[in-house]
């Protein structure tokens, strides 16, 4: 999901050169909003199954609003310079706590193959993991494919959460097919990225 600190988000540089503002704003009320939204969403999507109709659409409906604190927190914190070191390590935990959760719950109700669930894990993982490792380093600029991943994952998530399969089901899948490739590619490029200099110096 798109945050101020995600690697994958918008402006990471600039946010990494703001000066430090207080922890707590709205920005990061936002963000322990949304890491609190994660286990009622998880809830949700699998409760009954995961075939109780109306139990997915308030699922669709948390994860929507979810995705929403996560582009207006990352807004916020831009526009009004409140880059926070709490929301440079809480912002992508909650991001990839979202992401993952509806990942597998989507999974586990046979809505997704696990394949993907999988590939798409361990490269948010390893990259969120990598990040910290080489922060020290310098913040290594977004990418536009960078933001297309967040995109793609973010409706594929949507269509296969909407309980009404048909073509919306299909689309769903092709975005899923889609997010997999842009984030394994992107995935590639952030590591050269983040190792070249140390090959070359």
């Amino acid at each position: 999901m798109i945050g101020p600190h995600d690697p994958d988000g918008p402006d990471v540089a600039t946010a990494a050169a703001a000066p430090q503002a207080s922890p707590w704003n709205v920005p990061n009320a936002l963000t322990v909003l949304r890491i609190l939204m994660v286990p009622l969403f998880g809830w949700l999507l699998l409760a009954h199954g995961g075939e109780d109709a109306a139990w997915r659409w308030w699922a669709t409906l948390v994860f929507v609003v979810a995705i929403a604190t996560d582009w207006v927190d990352g807004f916020l914190a831009r526009r009004d310079g409140l880059i926070t070191d709490f929301g440079k390590l809480m912002d992508p935990i909650a991001d990839k706590a979202l992401t993952g959760t509806a990942l597998v719950g989507l999974s586990l109700v046979g809505a997704l193959p696990w394949w993907i669930t999988v590939v798409i894990l361990v490269r948010e993982v390893g990259i969120t993991l990598m990040r910290f490792v080489v922060i020290r380093r310098g913040v290594i600029p977004a990418s536009k494919g960078g933001k297309l991943k967040t995109v793609l994952q973010a409706l594929a998530i949507t269509l296969l959460l909407v309980p009404v399969g048909g073509l919306l089901g299909t689309l769903g899948m092709w975005m899923a097919y889609a997010a997999v490739v842009v984030t394994v590619v992107t995935g590639v490029d952030y590591v050269w990225q983040a190792f070249r200099p140390r090959r070359t110096s």
